[in-house]
């Protein structure tokens, strides 16, 4: 499997599961940005900054990291991994 396919394959895995958390996590903090009464201006700061702060780090978790790692990737290729190798090595420990 390429660098690329791996990459596609690890988004389509993790996608739902970050916009679950982001979501939740966002309508968690909407009461705090929606506040009325005592302390509410204080409040409403404290909700809206947490609330865009978790959208934009959503944002760059989504896109920007895939597209970091493949930049790194390219920089530090490091040791390519062979599965076929690496199982070889196991089962033979394995009759050790």
């Amino acid at each position: 499997m390429s660098l690329i396919d791996a990459i596609l394959e690890a988004c389509r895995l993790r996608f739902r599961p970050i916009l679950m958390t982001s979501i939740a996590f966002i309508a968690g903090v909407t009461p705090l940005a929606l506040s009325s009464g005592a302390g509410a201006q204080s409040r409403h700061a404290i909700g809206t900054g947490v609330m865009g702060g978790m959208i934009a780090a959503t944002l760059l978790a989504v896109f920007l990291v895939p597209v970091f790692f493949v930049v790194m990737r390219k920089i530090f290729p490091g040791h390519a991994r062979n599965i076929a190798t690496a199982d070889l090595h196991s089962e033979e420990s394995k009759h050790e």
